[in-house]
């Protein structure tokens, strides 16, 4: 079994092309990424609005898609192309998903995963920092 950590993508970004692990600037980003790397997962991916699925190491230039104002079948059909991408990437049966991701993202996701953490369920933006800052400790 594999460990796979998901983090959802963020809005405060750089304003050029750059790596996923550097475009997104915002704390909550920075804060879950390194939490993340603390899990030693074997991958880390980002769910991207705008692209489905990165790796880290992948380059993309600034966008503004959000899912949270999308509407129900247009995060369905986003949710099945990273399903689709996850499915040629991991073993959606066996491996571990730990979601560092809102309900927005994770939920048409979830159902197609047998294996499913999600640390900080339920916690607003603020109190997932706090989380996170201790967690990073």
């Amino acid at each position: 079994m594999r460990k796979i950590v998901l983090i959802s993508c963020v809005s405060k970004k750089l304003d050029r092309k750059s790596t996923v692990e550097n475009i997104y600037i915002s704390s909550l980003f920075k804060k879950n990424l390194t939490y993340a790397k603390s899990l030693n997962p074997n991958e880390i991916y980002i769910l991207s609005a705008e692209h489905g699925l990165l790796k880290l190491t992948d380059e993309i230039e600034p966008y503004d898609k959000t899912l949270n104002n999308m509407r129900s079948n247009e995060i369905k059909e986003w949710s099945k192309k990273v399903i689709y991408e996850l499915k040629n990437l991991t073993d959606l049966k066996n491996d571990e998903f730990t979601f560092l991701a809102g309900e927005k993202y994770r939920k048409f996701l979830i159902p197609e995963l047998s294996n499913v953490k999600i640390p900080m369920k339920g916690l607003k933006i603020g109190k997932q920092l706090q989380w996170l800052t201790k967690q990073n400790n």
